[in-house]
């Protein structure tokens, strides 16, 4: 009896020691409030363990922050980047074969997503994109994974990048325990912009080339023309120098133009936007920029999009202004690396010391755990 009761009392006391330390792990479990970009007041666990990534390209941003690995809290994530940016990943791949053990799980707005396996990846948040707030709200996605116990953040790079990047980073930082490193890149980032603000506001608005900037070209072959409005890379373009073409039509993010409209105005500047799509579109034509690309290939392309009929008499593929830049930087925190090549294009003489081969250069070494090569923008060569 006595030896029972000693038996009952160390178990007693061992459960009395385990209900301390569950209590304990969540007593000190800290949780934060933040305000994301959509202007949502989300309370959720600091530095989460398990993260979904509303869209596979958003590795672009956390990268920044675990630089060390990426993916080491991802569970879950959309396979966009693996289709549309297969150079990038196989980047990613290499150094961290892990990766292709996350969960594909679809776009979240859509019925392909599978709100179970979200739950049972066991997620602490959702990373979404600005850009789809309003296609979350009708699904009611929001309110199911708040159901669960799991937060939603939006960010965006997409739909206001200029204005939205600094507080998306800082806002990841936050939440993901990085503030360090959110910091350190939104310093360098803020530094490189300023660099093409300061002299871009002494240019007067008739020494601003009109700037037509083509969205995927040659994403379908001899199909024209999807262009930016007065948002993305359209003011991408207005901030570097340049009037965006498409800002007059579209007050946001852009639409489809005829090809006849762009003969007629005949721009003074001609860029397009391409990535590795040949594992996506195997017909496509577009310039296969990115990490795998090289300069024969590109040219070769540029060369193809420039020859459609009818373009080789416009001024930008006589004067030497038809030039290609890679699609990604569309959703990206790397835009400033864009801007800065759109603002060599457009007044070479007040950004003569500018070099966005360095800047890309730098941003790889001192930011981002894969090395920088291949090639993302480039200018038609003539064969003279």
């Amino acid at each position: 009896m006595q030896l029972f009761k000693r038996a009952q009392g160390l178990c007693l006391a061992s459960a009395a020691v385990a209900t301390m330390i569950a209590s304990a792990t969540t007593a000190t479990a800290e949780t934060i409030t933040v305000t994301d970009i959509a202007g949502r007041s989300v309370t959720l666990e600091r530095n989460p363990e398990h993260v979904v990534l509303g869209e596979g390209r958003m590795i672009y941003s956390l990268a920044l922050l675990d630089r060390e690995n990426p993916f080491e809290r991802v569970v879950g994530w959309k396979d966009d980047m693996i289709l549309y940016d297969p150079d990038a990943w196989r980047a990613y791949e290499a150094k961290f074969p892990e990766a292709t053990e996350i969960a594909r799980l679809g776009s979240p707005y859509s019925d392909e997503w599978n709100l179970e396996a979200v739950i049972a990846l066991d997620t602490d948040v959702v990373f979404m994109n600005l850009g789809s707030l309003l296609r979350a709200q009708e699904s009611g996605i929001i309110e199911k994974l708040d159901e669960a116990g799991i937060a939603t953040l939006f960010i965006d790079f997409r739909q206001d990048p200029t204005a939205h990047t600094v507080p998306s980073i800082q806002l990841m930082g936050r939440v993901l325990g990085e503030r360090e490193n959110a910091d350190a890149f939104t310093d360098f980032y803020t530094a490189q912009m300023q660099m093409i603000y300061g002299r871009v506001e002494q240019i007067p608005v008739d020494d601003r080339p009109l700037v037509f900037v083509e969205n995927g070209a040659g994403w379908e072959p001899d199909a024209c023309c999807r262009t930016y409005g007065s948002a993305n890379m359209g003011r991408l373009v207005e901030l570097a120098g340049g009037r965006n073409w498409g800002s007059s039509l579209f007050p946001g993010f852009g639409g489809e133009v005829s090809l006849e409209a762009v003969f007629e105005t005949d721009p003074d500047v001609i860029i397009g936007t391409g990535a590795n799509w040949s594992e996506a579109n195997p017909a496509t034509t577009a310039v296969l920029f990115g990490y795998e690309a090289e300069a024969a290939g590109v040219q070769e392309r540029l060369a193809g999009l420039a020859s459609r009929p009818g373009w080789e008499e416009l001024q930008a593929v006589k004067s030497g202004n038809f030039h290609g830049i890679y699609h990604q930087f569309y959703n990206s925190p790397y835009h400033f690396v864009a801007m800065q090549a759109f603002a060599k294009w457009m007044h070479p003489e007040r950004f003569t010391e500018l070099d966005p081969d360095a800047t890309m250069r730098q941003l790889h070494e001192q930011f981002l755990p894969i090395d920088y090569s291949g090639q993302f923008w480039a200018t038609l060569q003539s064969d003279s």
